[in-house]
């Protein structure tokens, strides 16, 4: 194991994928994730095969999040279940959650009766809607928390149109990707103190952040900014189009006069130069939608891969829109390191989403396979002490597993 969280230890009591993403990164990034996870596996361990409605031998979601860690099987509703868990964090640098805040407190396992016994402890916790405020122990999910509380389906929804659906754990991984972020700071801080504490972040927090373009403008100004479509967004250079083999690309003309003139050259219009309806980017506003509907009929005359060609030659800028399966096939995402091949329990690997950031010095690199549910029972409780015949009462009562 490699990286530059070798030898932090990491207690995960959390389900789904928020709470466990920001525990894959630091496994990741060599730390020793345990993950905690009811007697029955986390629930997100069935949702796939439910979702795609055939059985499936693997659970590509699960294992992007759940790689490299072990696993523990333990029922924390029964108090000697809480106190095993409670005995892991004693032991740990980092105890990572997103259980809801009234199960961690009727089982002994909240911040403040974990940093009681641990000082050093790092508490990292995710909720739904915050620590505070009337809806603080109200249910979520990202999808209602993050994409629809927050803002963001609102704000993508075309006039008219029912508002769009977020991707699987498109809100947990942000949100998850923040509280990794917050976990480092708060270990680099232990480094002066030699004290633990409270890291947390919320669904609702990282989608307020992630639309702050929109919410800033609110706060700032008093108003909302209208959703845009490609005829009214203004600049017909930050815009989307087809071409004639049905692929779409997105124009990347931020600076719409610099990049008006390589355009220009691009789709040999150079009358379009001089034209006072198109010369300016004012001009170009206010002849949005005529411009967007000439920009249609001609990028439909040409394929993708000759647009790009001439794109190229005249230095417009641009980007494909991919979809997962060309994002997948593109050389360029492979080169940035996007993709990581990660150890299998049959020692084979297999090509998985690779964790978005890296240092050039403590490389990191997966750790090994996804856990079975309560795999490393065993190995886990010996390490606290607890020898076999401990262990078979605790499964007898069905305490663990």
């Amino acid at each position: 194991m490699s990286g530059a969280l070798t030898g932090v230890r990491v207690v995960e009591l959390g389900a789904w994928v928020a709470g466990p993403c920001a525990g894959q990164l630091m496994a990741d990034w060599g730390a020793d994730v345990i993950k905690v996870e009811p007697v029955g596996g986390d629930p997100y361990r069935r949702l796939f095969q439910l979702s795609a409605g055939i059985e499936l031998d693997v659970n590509p979601p699960f294992e992007m999040d759940n790689r490299g860690k072990r696993s523990i099987a333990v029922d924390v509703a029964q108090p000697e279940g809480a106190a095993l868990v409670a005995g892991l964090a004693d032991r740990a640098d980092v105890f990572v959650t997103n259980v809801r805040a009234a199960v961690l407190a009727r089982t002994g396992l909240d911040y403040p009766d974990l940093s009681a016994r641990n000082s050093r402890l790092i508490y990292a916790r995710i909720t739904g809607y915050g620590e505070d405020g009337p809806d603080k122990d109200r249910a979520a999910y990202d999808i209602g928390a993050f994409w629809s509380r927050a803002g963001i389906a609102a704000a993508l929804t075309r006039p008219g149109e029912e508002p769009p659906y977020q991707r699987g754990g498109f809100g947990d991984h942000v949100t998850g990707l923040s509280l990794f972020s917050g976990i480092l700071g708060a270990l680099y801080a232990r480094e002066r103190s030699d004290r633990g504490q409270m890291v947390s972040t919320s669904l609702l927090r990282a989608g307020v952040f992630t639309i702050g373009f929109d919410l800033n403008t609110v706060l700032r100004l008093g108003f909302t900014l209208p959703q845009q479509t490609r005829q009214t967004m203004g600049n017909v250079l930050v815009t989307p189009y087809r071409t004639a083999d049905d692929r779409w690309f997105w124009l990347l003309g931020l600076e719409s006069d610099r990049h008006w003139p390589n355009l220009v050259a691009a789709i040999e219009r150079p009358q379009w130069l001089d034209d006072e309806r198109y010369a300016k980017v004012a001009a170009r506003a206010a002849h949005c939608e005529e411009l967007v509907g000439l920009l249609d009929e001609i990028f439909v005359t040409r394929t993708y891969d000759e647009w790009i060609g001439r794109f190229d030659e005249a230095g417009l800028w641009y980007a494909p829109v991919n979809t997962p399966d060309q994002v997948v096939a593109d050389p360029q995402v492979h080169a940035s390191g996007a993709f990581v091949d990660v150890p299998l329990a049959d020692g084979t690997s297999a090509l998985m989403v690779s964790s978005p950031v890296d240092l050039s010095t403590d490389r990191w690199a997966p750790a090994g396979p996804v856990p079975e549910a309560g795999q490393h029972t065993d190995q886990i409780l010996d390490e606290l002490g607890l020898d076999g015949a401990a262990i078979a009462e605790l499964k007898t009562k069905k305490i663990v597993a």
